[in-house]
């Protein structure tokens, strides 16, 4: 696929750390329940932390109880892509940020508790959030 935001292996790594190289790069995971984002609360927008594409709605997060911040719905229809992934012996379905095809983490079809059913769960190194205007004046 063409991204809308392009770099080499040498610019990615110039640009982020070594933990967010390797989650956004090459699709390593970070450990459950250590992401800094898992327990965030306030409304607000999930970006992708390589290119800053908007991902997801803090409306749409949910406590999944899995380790990592999770999600029911992405931002846009389009704002992430999903590919097959059969790594590790499993089939499941992987999360890229459709702008600059960096991975996200996964989604799973085990949230009956959700609108949508789905779970996207994210890595936290994968993102950064930017609070609503009105939020930061709650907390």
């Amino acid at each position: 696929m063409d991204y809308k935001v392009w770099k080499s292996d040498a610019e990615w790594r110039d640009l982020l750390g070594a933990q967010e190289y390797a989650v956004l790069r090459e699709a390593a995971t970070e450990r459950a329940w250590t992401g800094e984002l898992l327990d965030e609360k306030r409304e607000g927008v999930y970006s992708c932390r390589a290119c800053g594409a908007e991902l997801f709605r803090a409306e749409t997060k949910f406590d999944s109880h899995c380790g990592w911040p999770s999600f029911y719905a992405p931002k846009e229809g389009d704002a992430v892509e999903l590919i097959e992934d059969r790594s590790h012996g499993m089939v499941r379905t992987e999360v890229r940020c459709a702008t600059c095809g960096s991975h996200l983490g996964h989604v799973f079809d085990d949230a009956p508790q959700t609108p949508t059913g789905d779970r996207f769960c994210m890595n936290s190194v994968s993102l950064t959030f930017a609070p609503d205007a009105d939020a930061d004046a709650d907390a």
